[in-house]
């Protein structure tokens, strides 16, 4: 029971749940996270490892960046139902709908260098 809590209490914060849903359509770092969602970069980057112990997200360096993505639930049952579950939830919500937009254009280059 303990690790289905810790996946509901990560998914229990309306900018958590952004985050799943931005990085379903690609990976992102996160100056392009921050930029989207409007946080502070600690403030994302305290999300995302909230995140990675419930093995909602992984990552990988490239050059000086490190890009965030979803995982295949590998480490969790209730994680792979959850993130199964989130790609169809919350396609009407106008916030995301409008994060989703933009991160069309999003360009890490120009992003993370400001």
């Amino acid at each position: 029971m303990r690790l289905f809590i810790r996946v509901m209490k990560a998914l229990s914060d309306p900018n958590r749940v952004r985050i799943i849903k931005m990085l379903g359509t690609k990976e992102l770092c996160v100056c392009e996270l921050r930029q989207l969602i409007g946080l502070a970069q600690s403030t994302v980057s305290k999300h995302l490892k909230i995140l990675e112990e419930v093995g909602l997200v992984t990552y990988r360096k490239e050059g000086a960046w490190i890009i965030y993505r979803l995982t295949q639930g590998e480490e969790s049952e209730y994680a792979r139902v959850m993130l199964k579950n989130l790609k169809g939830w919350l396609t009407d919500d106008p916030l995301l709908q409008e994060m989703l937009a933009r991160s069309s254009w999003i360009d890490r280059e120009r992003t993370c260098a400001a």
